[in-house]
């Protein structure tokens, strides 16, 4: 594909996944807009546990544009796909087998290259970066996507990374978490090699999703399956990677070849504790690309209010396609899946089935278990609604006996950053099975009361309605067109000198 931007290639294509345009799409009741002043300091007490995006016009001293908690809420994230929430998980998968059209752009023609920095001009400490947390080693851009290029494959790799202000053209990027990032560079490094990263900063959400997936393909590509097939690119300006052309921002650079000699953090972790200060690669700056509006993003990650954080609702999301995908492979009707967003979208997951065998809801713990990093795992009927926090309560208190409905899966690779592992290298999960047995599925006093509807047919009197065969006070009440059932009491009463019964589930009859 050469570098000549096609002639076909409207304006609309370059703006339809422009973040800016997402923001100024959204209505007052997913956007809180501040047009006055705002210093730095005072951004990340604005941010916290605010259910909306917020749209900063005058940040820091130079009243630049900032925009933050983009993908902090499911239904913001839902409206990024076109989609209403119940549907989003579906149309993922849907648009995961969509073939990617990546369409090249000549520099010239790149939104996101308009502006173009380097050398002393290169200067992270002129971008609006705020300290997020009170113990953060220093401000981090915190809603960055990283583009690499593995060469051991030739394919692009992207990831969902943070950046830690380390002077105007370094920074310390975490490195230690289990990544594809982490192996590339590592591999890099004991070849003694620099590996050249571009960092794409203020992206529509769709990117975002994209960022925290696994899956093994070329990711450039897994980008435009996701906005639905085709993608506008353009090679950076100082490495070859090339990265989404309708960015706000390109952060281009290389880790150095010295490996992990720099401390970075500590840092308000996404399950919502610090990370403590750790030894990492240094990332050094050779250029930075924008649009001339750009529009500066940061992410919400930690802090008291876990379920209005950017990390948690991405995690979220990842973690229910992954859980989704493991089910397909041993359940016939998965019905269901819901991550938590308050416990860091990762550590449990709540999943319905219908049951066609018995030990398919144990078998399917076992899968989830075993395939994806959760901790804990909820398997649950369909007649239970895995969103709802007091139903899945009620399902745990009666539905669920300790010595027979858990499983413990000891010495496993977990989360290193689950703060309850206390340092140790394996951890252990549980799945909890609040399903009925199916022998008992059927059993009609485990069926959940609800209000009478009174059906059944009407018949001339109470006597024919009891001859026709046992039926429950309900429908006596409907077959005499009864609306208040104080009457039908009082004659039942006058039948049982003439052998009116009740058999073990209560119904009336009278004995012939």
């Amino acid at each position: 594909m050469d570098a000549k931007t096609p002639a076909h290639l409207a304006r609309n294509d370059l703006d339809q996944y422009r973040l800016r345009n997402f923001i100024e799409d959204l209505g007052p009741d997913e956007l809180d807009t501040h047009d006055e002043a705002v210093d730095f300091a005072q951004v990340a007490e604005i941010l916290h546990g605010n259910p909306k995006a917020v749209l900063f016009r005058k940040a820091g001293p130079d009243g630049v544009e900032l925009v933050g908690n983009v993908a902090a809420k499911r239904t913001r994230l839902a409206r990024a796909f076109g989609v209403t929430p119940d549907k989003l998980l579906q149309e993922i998968q849907r648009r995961l087998k969509i073939e990617p059209n990546l369409i090249e752009l000549a520099q010239s023609d790149a939104p996101v290259q308009e502006v173009v920095l380097t050398g002393a001009d290169a200067d992270l400490l002129k971008l609006p970066v705020h300290l997020q947390h009170a113990l953060d080693g220093a401000p981090y851009i915190s809603a960055s996507i990283d583009y690499s290029i593995d060469p051991a494959t030739g394919k692009t790799n992207s990831g969902f990374r943070r950046i830690m202000m380390r002077g105007p053209h370094e920074a310390g990027v975490d490195l230690n978490a289990p990544s594809d990032l982490r192996a590339i560079y590592q591999a890099a490094h004991a070849r003694g090699e620099r590996l050249n990263v571009s960092f794409v900063v203020g992206s529509h959400p769709i990117d975002f999703v994209s960022a925290t997936m696994r899956i093994p393909v070329d990711e450039l590509g897994l980008v435009a399956s996701l906005r639905g097939g085709s993608m506008p690119v353009v090679k950076c300006r100082t490495n070859d990677i090339r990265v989404p052309a309708d960015a706000e921002m390109v952060i281009e650079g290389y880790f150095d070849e010295n490996g992990y000699s720099e401390q970075e953090g500590p840092y308000g972790e996404y399950l919502g504790y610090y990370g403590v200060v750790k030894k990492n690669p240094i990332f050094h700056v050779t250029a930075i690309t924008h649009r001339r509006d750009a529009l500066f993003q940061t992410a919400t990650i930690s802090g008291a209010h876990m379920d209005m954080t950017d990390t948690s609702n991405l995690e979220a999301l990842r973690m229910e396609l992954n859980v989704w995908r493991a089910l397909e492979t041993v359940v016939r009707e998965p019905v269901a899946v819901y991550a938590p967003v308050s416990a860091g979208g990762s550590m449990s997951v709540r999943f319905s089935l219908k049951q066609r065998f018995a030990g398919e809801a144990r078998s399917a713990l076992y899968t989830v278990l075993g395939s994806v990093g959760v901790k804990n795992a909820f398997a649950l009927d369909p007649d239970i609604d895995i969103f709802n926090d007091k139903q899945v309560e009620w399902a745990f208190g009666t539905r669920y006996q300790p010595d027979k409905d858990i499983i413990i899966a000891t010495g496993v690779r977990t989360s290193p950053l689950d703060p309850s592992l206390h340092g140790a290298i394996s951890g252990s999960k549980a799945g909890y099975d609040l399903t009925w047995p199916l022998q008992h599925a059927n059993r009609w006093d485990l069926v959940t009361p609800k209000p009478p509807s009174y059906p059944g047919k009407r018949f001339p009197s109470l006597k024919a309605a009891l001859q026709d065969g046992p039926k429950w006070f309900e429908e006596l009440m409907a077959a005499v067109g009864s609306r208040d059932g104080r009457e039908v009491v009082r004659e039942l009463h006058t039948f049982r000198a003439q052998g009116l019964e009740r058999d073990e589930q209560g119904k009336y009859f009278l004995k012939k």
